[in-house]
């Protein structure tokens, strides 16, 4: 989404270079300074995923803001990254890493 007003990227609404977006998601673990398991992440503190978190736009890593717990959830984080100012335009693969395993690429446009 786009962190400005978390709207979706879309074709008719493309990222830009050097946008920061927000990638909402499950599965990337423990968090500091931690919740009971099956407990919501709080709103205070930010809980901050404990593993390195990485974000590439087309195989080339971006700049991670955030990696957080996303509050009110039970397991749901929210990345903030920036796409990098000489992105390609067009339909990029997207990719999150998290302990240095892979996730599955999603397609986003970028103007």
């Amino acid at each position: 989404t786009h962190s400005r007003d978390f709207s979706l990227v879309t074709t008719s609404k493309p990222a830009a270079a050097g946008e920061i977006l927000s990638v909402f998601m499950t599965g990337l673990g423990p968090t500091r300074p931690g919740v009971d398991p099956g407990q919501p992440f709080p709103q205070r503190p930010p809980q901050t995923v404990n593993s390195p978190v990485a974000v590439t736009i087309n195989g080339e890593p971006t700049l991670v803001t955030a990696a957080v717990g996303l509050p009110g959830s039970i397991g749901g984080y929210q990345v903030n990254f920036r796409v990098p100012s000489d992105a390609a335009r067009g339909t990029a693969s997207l990719r999150v890493s998290a302990a240095w395993i892979a996730g599955a690429p999603v397609m986003i446009n970028i103007q």
